[in-house]
């Protein structure tokens, strides 16, 4: 049996002013529900579509802990690590679908 993957993910909006942090046992899925706009709320009333920031666990109560913890951080703590893994604050979506 394959082992299942669990990510944690920051999404933002086209003009990057707001942040969504999630976590999901399925990224594809879960970034494509969000650009479809099919996640009410939040991320629905502010436009949330854009893949910026993602890490992969291997259990899913390490992934919750770490959502919790980045939900924690302050808008700076977010943005910092955001730029160390995607600089130029690209849509990351196109390439987890490859």
């Amino acid at each position: 049996m394959p082992n299942k993957q669990y990510y944690v993910y920051i999404l933002s909006n086209f003009s990057k002013t707001v942040l969504y942090c999630g976590v999901t046992n399925d990224l594809k899925r879960r970034v494509w529900e969000h650009k479809q706009n099919l996640v009410q709320g939040f991320s629905q009333k502010y436009q949330i579509h854009h893949l910026v920031y993602f890490e992969i666990f291997q259990d899913p109560e390490n992934a919750i802990l770490r959502e919790k913890q980045i939900k924690n951080y302050s808008r700076l703590k977010k943005e910092k690590i955001i730029l160390e893994f995607n600089p130029k604050l690209k849509d990351l979506y196109e390439e987890i679908i490859e």
